[in-house]
């Protein structure tokens, strides 16, 4: 890891504390020895192991995991503002060069090293004054490595499911320049995040002030989503429960879905109140952050900020006809919301100023069928501006679902996805879904999934967690490019990341993923 290493502990190490901020690549260090914080001068209390956390917090960004995702699964097709961006990924030329994946083993790796040094300067800090403050410092800290690992398993392991198979590569302290390390097999992975989580379960707050902390519902979710992933479903069930039982959060209604009884669906005057940055209705104002909602963690994206943003990936100005949208809705998806009765998210997923071509089928060029992506509307004062909604309790409902569904709970599995269902229809109750075999749950699982956590960062890895046992593939319609339309197939190695160039040429002795050129 010695060429990744070299740039996470000399480039992007230090912290800038005025202003409680972390900056980029360009941020200077003092080392006395390669890779050795200077402990003394950097933390001498409580107050600055909380200010350091706080520059942690800042630089967790899943933008290129969530942006990669969509470009490379069957969310997205190139919009009528497209210059061509991303074009090769979305057709498959995926590689060990590719600046998405190297990106994310970067930031995730520069968390694990942020977090590293905290915990080395922690040691130094007096903490009898406060001693839970102090833990509850140490604990949010490990629950964001555990959650780096987390992504990073995610993302570049091969099978998560196999404790065998290679994963991340594990620092626990503040590395030298001239350390190479060799990726880790799962198991002792798992074993780290675990000590972490354990670690964080116990000290930080049960419940925080909002939903930019991490607190003990926030170190459940992790749990769930972890323990899911690695095909622990008993576990993975136990604490999305946990987080559905304790986080005090319920599903965000679909309703009201109109201001007013003289005010139709669709009506000019009800696209006014409807898509306004204080929108009446409650699910569009957890999108554009006038409410919580669900949310059971964010990153916070102030309208004035420097931090990425996630409705740029998508739009070049604003998420609206004239905002030069680089990337539209792929037409597939769009299909299951627009054509599910009462769905809300037909409104508050596309904005009105889309031009969706009925004659789909027929046409040429994707750029004929503009359907805007409106997920993330922005906020007032920041139209490319939302908080990333990295864990929300509809996920912990299809946690629960397809937990049940694997253990052959069939009617139980239909009851969360029913409750989803409901909380997005402003029509009413829901059909209670019927499932005839496990692979019948899981697709339909697959299903809601793909439209609910559309554009936050889950289609990807769910076709190769789920496709093979529900029965389906990759689902991109014939007009989702301006060339032949392709669907990568399920079980392809690019259903994995590379390990980065730039890792296998400081790091001769790291193991490359299968499919991938070393």
């Amino acid at each position: 890891m010695k060429n990744n290493i070299y740039k996470i502990a000399l480039g992007v190490a230090s912290l800038v504390f005025a202003g409680v901020s972390v900056t980029s690549c360009q941020d200077a260090v003092d080392i006395v020895q390669p890779g050795q914080l200077d402990d003394e001068s950097t933390f001498k209390s409580i107050s600055d192991l909380d200010l350091y956390l706080n520059g942690i917090y800042n630089i967790v960004d899943p933008t290129n995991e969530v942006y990669i995702s969509a470009i490379l699964s069957d969310e997205v097709k190139p919009g009528k503002g497209s210059g061509g961006q991303e074009f090769q990924q979305h057709r498959f030329f995926f590689d060990s060069s590719d600046k998405f994946a190297t990106n994310t083993w970067l930031i995730y790796n520069t968390v694990i090293n942020r977090v590293n040094r905290i915990l080395e300067g922690a040691k130094n800090v007096d903490a009898t004054r406060d001693q839970a403050k102090y833990n509850q410092i140490v604990g949010q800290a490990r629950a964001l490595r555990a959650f780096a690992y987390l992504q990073l398993e995610t993302y570049f392991s091969p099978n998560m499911k196999d404790d065998n198979a290679l994963g991340a590569i594990i620092f626990k302290d503040v590395p030298s320049i001239s350390q190479k390390l060799p990726r880790s097999k799962n198991a002792e992975v798992y074993a780290f995040i675990e000590e972490d989580l354990n670690f964080a379960s116990d000290n930080v707050l049960a419940k925080g002030a909002n939903q930019y902390y991490v607190d003990k519902t926030v170190v459940d979710a992790i749990r769930a989503r972890f323990y899911l992933y690695r095909g622990k479903y008993d576990l993975a069930q136990k604490y999305a429960q946990a987080v559905v039982s304790n986080s005090g959060l319920a599903l965000t209604k679909a309703t009201p879905i109109v201001p007013d009884d003289k005010t139709p669906i669709g009506s000019s005057a009800w696209n006014t109140a409807f898509y306004a940055d204080s929108s009446f209705n409650p699910y569009r104002q957890l999108w554009g952050d006038v409410n919580r909602g669900e949310v059971v963690f964010a990153l916070a994206r102030p309208a004035r900020g420097s931090n990425s943003t996630i409705n740029s990936l998508w739009n070049t100005n604003a998420s609206n006809i004239n905002g030069n949208p680089m990337w539209f809705w792929g037409r597939n998806l769009y299909n299951i919301f627009a054509n599910t009765p009462g769905d809300i998210r037909k409104y508050a997923y596309v904005d009105p100023s889309s031009k969706p071509n009925a004659s789909y089928e027929t046409i040429s060029n994707t750029r004929e069928d503009q359907l805007i992506i409106d997920k993330y509307p922005g906020k007032a004062n920041g139209p490319l501006r939302n908080d990333f909604k990295v864990f929300r309790l509809s996920e912990m409902y299809f946690i629960l679902a397809e937990t049940t569904a694997q253990q052959g709970q069939l009617a139980e599995s239909a009851k969360y996805i029913k409750q989803v269902r409901d909380a997005r229809n402003y029509q009413g109750s829901a059909a209670m879904p019927n499932y005839a075999s496990k692979q019948d749950a899981l697709k339909d699982i697959l299903l809601e999934r793909r439209v609910e956590l559309a554009l936050e960062g889950h289609r990807y890895i769910d076709l190769k967690r789920l496709a093979n046992d529900a029965g389906v593939t990759m689902d991109r319609n014939k007009t989702d490019d301006i060339v032949d339309v392709t669907n990568l197939p399920n079980n392809s190695y690019k259903y994995t990341f590379p390990i980065p160039n730039s890792e296998i040429q400081g790091n001769r002795g790291i193991i490359q993923n299968d499919g991938y050129a070393k």
